[in-house]
Protein backbone atom coordinates (compact mmCIF):
# COMPACT_ATOMS: atom_id res chain seq x y z
CA UNK A 1 0.00 0.00 0.00
CA UNK A 2 2.90 2.55 0.66
CA UNK A 3 3.97 2.15 -2.90
CA UNK A 4 0.77 2.91 -4.14
CA UNK A 5 0.66 5.87 -1.83
CA UNK A 6 4.07 7.24 -2.59
CA UNK A 7 3.19 7.18 -6.74
CA UNK A 8 -0.23 8.92 -6.10
CA UNK A 9 1.66 11.58 -4.18
CA UNK A 10 4.25 12.07 -6.89
CA UNK A 11 1.63 12.05 -9.49
CA UNK A 12 -0.19 14.64 -7.91
CA UNK A 13 2.56 16.57 -7.24
CA UNK A 14 3.47 16.76 -11.32
CA UNK A 15 -0.16 17.10 -11.94
CA UNK A 16 0.02 20.16 -9.42
CA UNK A 17 3.15 21.38 -11.31
CA UNK A 18 1.62 21.04 -14.49
CA UNK A 19 -1.31 23.17 -13.58
CA UNK A 20 0.88 26.01 -12.03
CA UNK A 21 3.10 26.47 -15.64
CA UNK A 22 0.00 26.56 -17.41
CA UNK A 23 -1.27 29.88 -15.25
CA UNK A 24 1.90 31.18 -16.50
CA UNK A 25 1.65 33.16 -20.21
CA UNK A 26 5.02 31.65 -22.21
CA UNK A 27 5.16 35.12 -23.95
CA UNK A 28 5.61 38.08 -22.40
CA UNK A 29 2.64 40.46 -20.96
CA UNK A 30 2.05 43.93 -22.34
CA UNK A 31 1.40 46.16 -19.17
CA UNK A 32 0.46 49.52 -17.94
CA UNK A 33 0.80 51.94 -15.46
CA UNK A 34 -2.63 50.64 -14.04
CA UNK A 35 -2.02 46.87 -14.32
CA UNK A 36 1.90 47.30 -13.36
CA UNK A 37 0.94 46.53 -9.73
CA UNK A 38 -1.60 44.02 -10.25
CA UNK A 39 0.70 41.98 -12.65
CA UNK A 40 3.76 42.42 -10.66
CA UNK A 41 2.09 40.93 -7.23
CA UNK A 42 0.43 37.69 -8.91
CA UNK A 43 3.25 35.57 -10.03
CA UNK A 44 6.35 34.60 -7.56
CA UNK A 45 8.90 36.18 -9.71
CA UNK A 46 8.14 38.50 -12.58
CA UNK A 47 10.24 40.81 -14.89
CA UNK A 48 9.60 43.87 -16.28
CA UNK A 49 11.30 45.53 -19.84
CA UNK A 50 11.10 48.96 -19.71
CA UNK A 51 11.34 50.00 -23.07
CA UNK A 52 10.24 52.48 -26.28
CA UNK A 53 9.41 51.98 -30.01
CA UNK A 54 11.97 54.29 -31.12
CA UNK A 55 14.99 52.41 -28.85
CA UNK A 56 17.46 50.20 -31.45
CA UNK A 57 18.79 48.23 -28.02
CA UNK A 58 14.96 47.44 -26.66
CA UNK A 59 14.13 45.76 -30.44
CA UNK A 60 17.67 43.99 -30.77
CA UNK A 61 16.31 42.41 -26.77
CA UNK A 62 12.89 41.70 -27.65
CA UNK A 63 13.40 38.81 -29.34
CA UNK A 64 15.39 37.53 -26.48
CA UNK A 65 12.92 38.04 -23.55
CA UNK A 66 10.17 36.24 -26.00
CA UNK A 67 12.77 33.34 -25.81
CA UNK A 68 13.52 33.62 -21.70
CA UNK A 69 9.34 33.61 -21.45
CA UNK A 70 8.87 30.26 -23.24
CA UNK A 71 12.03 28.66 -21.91
CA UNK A 72 11.64 29.74 -17.74
CA UNK A 73 7.51 29.27 -18.26
CA UNK A 74 6.51 28.15 -14.41
CA UNK A 75 9.50 30.02 -12.83
CA UNK A 76 9.72 33.60 -14.57
CA UNK A 77 7.06 35.92 -15.89
CA UNK A 78 7.91 38.53 -18.31
CA UNK A 79 6.47 42.00 -18.45
CA UNK A 80 6.61 44.76 -21.11
CA UNK A 81 5.99 48.40 -19.89
CA UNK A 82 6.00 51.18 -22.86
CA UNK A 83 7.73 53.81 -21.11
CA UNK A 84 6.48 56.49 -23.64
CA UNK A 85 3.47 55.43 -22.95
CA UNK A 86 3.10 54.53 -19.47
CA UNK A 87 5.37 57.76 -17.76
CA UNK A 88 4.18 57.17 -14.49
CA UNK A 89 5.68 53.66 -13.51
CA UNK A 90 8.84 54.70 -15.48
CA UNK A 91 8.98 57.82 -12.98
CA UNK A 92 8.43 55.61 -9.86
CA UNK A 93 11.32 53.11 -10.66
CA UNK A 94 13.54 56.44 -11.96
CA UNK A 95 13.93 54.90 -15.28
CA UNK A 96 16.22 57.01 -17.29
CA UNK A 97 18.04 54.57 -19.60
CA UNK A 98 16.23 51.92 -22.02
CA UNK A 99 16.07 49.26 -22.23
CA UNK A 100 15.88 48.68 -18.05
CA UNK A 101 14.68 45.41 -16.51
CA UNK A 102 13.24 45.44 -13.54
CA UNK A 103 12.72 42.68 -11.17
CA UNK A 104 10.15 41.55 -8.81
CA UNK A 105 10.26 38.63 -6.11
CA UNK A 106 6.71 38.32 -4.74
CA UNK A 107 5.59 42.02 -5.51
CA UNK A 108 8.79 43.70 -3.91
CA UNK A 109 11.27 45.41 -6.19
CA UNK A 110 14.42 43.29 -6.08
CA UNK A 111 16.83 44.11 -8.80
CA UNK A 112 17.36 45.70 -12.32
CA UNK A 113 19.33 45.66 -15.14
CA UNK A 114 20.08 48.46 -18.10
CA UNK A 115 20.85 47.98 -21.36
CA UNK A 116 20.78 45.50 -24.17
CA UNK A 117 22.40 42.90 -22.13
CA UNK A 118 23.33 38.52 -23.18
CA UNK A 119 21.18 36.28 -22.61
CA UNK A 120 23.04 34.76 -20.13
CA UNK A 121 23.59 37.87 -17.94
CA UNK A 122 19.74 37.59 -17.75
CA UNK A 123 19.30 34.18 -16.90
CA UNK A 124 22.56 34.78 -14.41
CA UNK A 125 20.20 37.65 -12.50
CA UNK A 126 17.38 35.71 -12.26
CA UNK A 127 18.97 32.59 -11.01
CA UNK A 128 19.25 33.75 -7.22
CA UNK A 129 15.59 34.71 -6.99
CA UNK A 130 14.44 31.47 -8.56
Amino acid sequence: MDDIESIRQKRMQQLQESLEKKEFPSDPVTINDASFNEFVSKYPLVLVDCWAPWCGPCRMLSPVLDELATEMQGKVVFGKLNVDEEKMTAVKFGITSIPAMLIFKNGEYVDKLIGAVPKQNIIQKLQPYI
